[in-house]
């Protein structure tokens, strides 16, 4: 197991192992990582670009990491547990500009409390988009304000639960008639799962794996 509680170790790890630059979209992780069959299928499809970013909130008693309940009234993906994001609009410069954008827009989180540390692998959804990861240190300090469209809730969870892989559960559920396979990381009255467990399970595997 990883020493995840040790916050020292966690912020050493991702500048070290993080991508320093926008990882591209060549060979990205994804859905596909756990049901492989859907790789051919999807072969020539137009993704399109989206970024998160991923908050490691810096409190007194260790690191954690900020996640929100989307608003229920959301076209997509409505009641479902996700990272501040959206999809890269003309107007930004990359995935960064994206996410502070976001982040500033669904939850009032200011750009000047965020240090980037670096960006995980990009991230293949089954809805059609390309998703980079964009990790930072928040310090605390900060104020929130929720847009309660986009938003219902934000919440925190620890570092060390996220980044146990004993934590991380392997599930499988009906979808388009097809079965499909999902990371899901179940905490508290919180479920997380889908693209956000994907996307913290490939966070783990890139700053605890050889």
């Amino acid at each position: 197991m990883p020493c995840a509680h040790d916050a020292e170790d966690f912020v050493t790890r991702a500048a070290g192992r993080l991508h320093r630059a926008p990882p591209g979209f060549d060979a990205p992780r994804g859905d596909h990582d756990l049901n492989p069959d859907w790789l051919e299928p999807e072969a020539g499809r137009r993704y399109k670009p989206a970024a998160v970013l991923v908050p490691v909130i810096m409190r007194t008693c260790g690191l954690s990491i900020m996640l929100t309940h989307r608003g229920s009234a959301l076209r997509a993906h409505s009641g479902q547990i996700s990272f501040p994001g959206g999809k890269v609009d003309d107007g930004d410069s990359g995935p960064l500009s994206t996410a502070l954008r976001e982040a500033q827009e669904e939850i009032g989180l200011a750009a000047g409390h965020v240090e980037l540390i670096g960006y995980g692998d990009a991230y293949r959804s089954t809805s059609g988009y390309l998703v980079t990861p964009v990790v930072a240190l928040v310090e605390e300090g900060f104020r929130l304000s929720l847009n309660p469209f986009e938003v219902a809730e934000i919440f925190e969870v620890p570092v060390a639960f996220l980044m146990n892989p004993e934590n991380h559960e392997v599930q499988v559920r009906l979808w388009n008639g097809r079965l499909r396979q999902y990371y899901a990381m179940p905490y508290d009255r919180h479920y997380i799962w889908g693209v956000t467990a994907g996307m913290l399970r490939h966070l783990y595997e890139r700053l605890y794996h050889p």
